[in-house]
């Protein structure tokens, strides 16, 4: 059995140890062509796979799938893995590091440099639903806009930014994720609370003793909370 000492260690593991974890994605082809240059090669994967320790003599790949695959595919006995740090984040990691995994970035702290990359990451993938929003404009108004408080990221659809409901405002969902701040009780910034809804709006209204707040529309509400 390994221990915490195998941790970071190269170790040559028989694949009926390993269980494929979330597998890869990879077309049959790829998997195929280079399980039959590995088996002509040799037989030794150069580049591991990256495993993490679930039982005695027990492990399951969190990073390099595709190099599992391919091993598994050319019917070797044994692998050459990496045992990793099995906690939560370092799989997260490893994910990322392998190319796996997109990494995100909290909108609710991001500069205005990290927003811009990740939206031009967007925007450049190939199929894009972001292909027609204007990187700069779009870049600008949400680095401007009170995200520290979204606690979705629905706020950017009334920002006017080419970022509308449905696939557009799902495509974020890839880079950003929110960890926003809780809301002070007292906010008079119109751009702050037009991303509020009617509801959110009148609760603050009521605990501000604003009267007749109960029937106002959401800009009427806008204007006397401000």
């Amino acid at each position: 059995m390994s221990n915490l000492t195998d941790i970071g260690n190269l170790m040559h593991l028989y694949m009926d140890q390993i269980q494929a974890g979330e597998g890869t994605d990879a077309p049959e082809f790829l998997i195929t062509a280079t399980a039959k240059k590995l088996t002509k090669s040799g037989g030794r994967n150069w580049v591991p796979v990256i495993v993490k320790e679930t039982g005695e003599d027990q492990y399951e790949v969190i990073g390099n799938s595709f190099i599992y695959a391919v091993v598994e595919e050319a019917g070797l006995e044994k692998v050459w893995c990496i045992i990793a740090d099995p906690s939560d984040e370092s799989v997260e990691l490893t994910k990322v590091l392998a190319g796996e995994v997109t990494p995100k970035i909290n909108l609710t702290t991001a500069t205005r440099d990290d927003i811009k990359a990740a939206l031009q990451y967007l925007i450049e993938k190939p199929g894009t639903d972001l292909k027609s929003v204007k990187l700069l404009i779009a870049t600008d108004r949400i680095d401007e806009a009170p995200r520290q408080y979204w606690k979705t990221l629905e706020p950017i659809t009334k920002l006017k930014c080419g970022i509308t409901t449905g696939k557009k405002l799902n495509a974020l969902k890839e880079v950003f994720y929110l960890t926003p701040e809780p809301m002070p009780e007292v906010i008079e910034d119109s751009t702050t609370l037009n991303t509020l809804t009617a509801r959110e709006l009148r609760d603050m209204a009521k605990k501000r003793g604003i009267p007749g707040y109960s029937k106002k529309k959401k800009d009427e509400l806008v204007k006397l909370l401000s």
